[in-house]
């Protein structure tokens, strides 16, 4: 099966050595995202904005991969303080209508550049 590298300049630049998805077939395999501004590559302020921009990240890659929120089969999400959750369930409901992805809310001690939250998912294209 061939691999085909998903880049879109409306999400921050890969800073490591990773592709910000890869599709296989009809699947999709988004990276990890955390709120870097993708015209700055600097972290959003707030806990709140972080998350928008997570989502927002995460869109436009799933847009480059020829998909929608619609397509996202599993996400995960990665917070260091698990306090927020009811605040990424309430923006996550602003993204998202049923059915809902499967999803994992997962408690780290830190994530890269200091981020509050990070998300990766896999998306199913018809």
């Amino acid at each position: 099966m061939s691999k085909t590298v998903i880049t879109s300049d409306k999400a921050p630049a890969a800073i490591g050595t990773y592709s910000q998805a890869i599709k296989a077939g009809n699947t999709v395999y988004m990276s990890g995202q955390i709120p870097l501004d993708p015209k700055t590559m600097e972290l959003v302020e707030g806990f709140e904005a972080q998350t928008v921009q997570v989502f927002e990240n995460l869109k436009s890659v799933a847009e480059a991969a020829g998909g929608s929120f619609k397509d996202i089969v599993k996400l995960n999400i990665f917070l260091t303080d698990l306090s927020h959750f009811a605040t990424v369930n309430e923006i996550m409901g602003k993204y998202f209508e049923q059915p809902y992805p499967a999803r994992a809310a997962i408690g780290v001690a830190a994530l890269p550049k200091g981020s509050q939250v990070e998300m990766d998912a896999i998306l199913v294209l018809e």
